[in-house]
């Protein structure tokens, strides 16, 4: 428990107070997630021992976080995280100067509204039904179906659910396949509302190294991933093999197959999220779909091609009977995605080409302007190569990312850490940098994350005394 905490904690300064600055950063560990609101923490013997601090530091240290209510302390149970009786206040919205950078979206596109005009005729034709759709409007199955087609992976209608949006329905495949108790193979970094989803659901969880393109690696190491479905024999795998989140790279056809040929013969689940699978700028060559190289769930979405908040998602099974057992669980979950914003969808998706050619402008342009703010900002921090999809995870150099998000939020910029996107709390020298923003917002970011970066190289202690949980898309 102590080693755990000490790993998380990583290299922190202590220029405000060592048990200050102690407490600060265990309150930030609580906040962005990576400390569970319950969980015990280590002992003070034990902490002082793994940080090398006195025991009375530690015990300071726990003093301050249970006098602001983040830590209870009961004589026999220990210290165990909390959260304090009062409401923690969201982050200021992005109108009253704060720029949201956990926020990673294209933003509507501009046919959106004549869509959503047009879609009227469609649901007043549907206004004589029950107003249930359990699997989705036939027109839009077929529609969903079709473009797995022209993907290169013939698809009937009966094997799409319709959802609403992918986080449901990861959720819904969790709850139809999901075996509690065993474990669920995760890439390092990757989306951390899914690997949250995967520990809520009893599954324990085990890593597999994914790094940004380059001329001497795919982002995967093959090895490490064949190595870990072997040894472990998961009960699923979650994947984001197409412009990963939050390193861009996209895996080499033979190492889907590869990978689904071990997946067969381990019994494993493969679980392949396709949000991001067409935001493709100038990646030079486009894969066929995870499921043509052997049997695998795919998950997609509108949101990140149309909108935010379009919540419109589907589930490609492999089988009937995976259908089945989908439908048969979900009405404990939801009867149904919303009529509205399906038929909203079928005009979407019949302008596809539009969508993906106004996503590639705006992340091409993006893309352009988190380099140059790189450059002029943060010296020394290179860009990496990002063919296409909605971030660049940028290498600090060193375990600072923790403490530059701290800075940065005090600057008015909301940055999730590095860590936010393991499952283990590593990943500190990393930072995603979104780049779906319009140029100027990026460059106005990107000149406050500058000057938390001089300060943190300066040894200033940003103030953290404001710092609240947020989401991350």
């Amino acid at each position: 428990m102590a080693s755990r905490l000490g790993t998380q904690l990583g290299e922190w300064q202590a220029t405000s107070g060592v048990a200050q600055s102690l407490a600060d950063r265990i309150r930030m560990l609580l906040l962005d997630g990576r400390i569970t609101v319950g969980e015990r923490l280590p002992s003070e013997r034990a902490l002082a021992a793994e940080l090398d601090r006195s025991r009375a530091t530690i015990a300071r240290a726990y003093e301050l976080l249970e006098t602001r209510g983040y830590v209870t302390r009961t004589h026999g149970s220990g210290t165990r995280a909390a959260l304090p009786t009062q409401r923690i206040h969201r982050p200021a919205p992005a109108g009253e100067g704060v720029i949201d950078f956990t926020m990673a979206s294209v933003g509507s596109a501009p046919g959106m509204y004549a869509a959503t005009v047009r879609a009227l005729d469609r649901v007043a034709g549907l206004l004589g039904t029950p107003g249930y759709s359990l699997d989705g409007l036939p027109e839009l199955r077929e529609r969903i179906a079709a473009r797995f087609a022209a993907r290169g992976l013939p698809t009937d209608p009966d094997q799409i659910v319709v959802t609403s949006g992918a986080m449901h329905a990861l959720t819904l495949v969790l709850a139809a396949f999901g075996e509690r108790g065993r474990p669920a193979l995760v890439e390092q970094p990757s989306f951390p509302h899914a690997l949250e989803a995967l520990r809520r659901t009893g599954h324990r969880l085990v890593p597999t190294p994914v790094s940004p393109e380059d001329e001497d690696s795919t982002g995967w190491d093959a090895a490490h991933l064949i190595e870990t479905l072997r040894s472990q024999r998961p009960a699923l795998a979650y994947l984001i093999a197409d412009f990963h989140n939050p390193t861009g790279a996209t895996m080499p056809e033979l190492e889907r197959a590869r990978l689904a040929a071990v997946a067969r013969s381990t019994g494993t689940l493969l679980v392949v999220d396709e949000t991001c699978a067409e935001l493709d700028i100038d990646r030079g060559w486009t894969p066929r779909p995870f499921a043509a190289h052997g049997p695998a769930i795919l998950i997609g979405s509108m949101s990140k091609i149309a909108w935010g908040g379009m919540r419109i998602g589907w589930i490609r099974a492999t089988s009937a009977e995976q259908t089945a057992r989908l439908l048969a669980t979900r009405p404990s979950i939801d009867l149904g995605t919303p009529l509205l914003e399906q038929c909203i969808a079928i005009e979407l998706l019949d302008d596809m080409d539009a969508l993906l050619e106004r996503a590639r402008e705006r992340l091409s342009a993006g893309r352009a302007a988190v380099a140059a703010g790189l450059a002029a900002h943060l010296p020394g921090v290179a860009m990496p190569r990002v063919p296409g999809g909605l971030a660049a995870w940028i290498d600090l150099g060193g375990p600072w990312s923790t403490s530059l998000s701290l800075g940065a939020r005090d600057r008015g910029l909301l940055l999730p850490p590095g860590p936010r996107f393991s499952p283990s709390g590593v990943l500190d020298r990393y930072a995603r940098i979104p780049i779906t923003w319009e140029p100027e917002v990026t460059n106005a970011a990107l000149e406050r994350l500058g000057s938390a970066w001089r300060a943190l190289h300066a040894g200033e202690l940003p103030d953290s005394t404001r710092l609240a949980a947020s989401a991350v898309v």
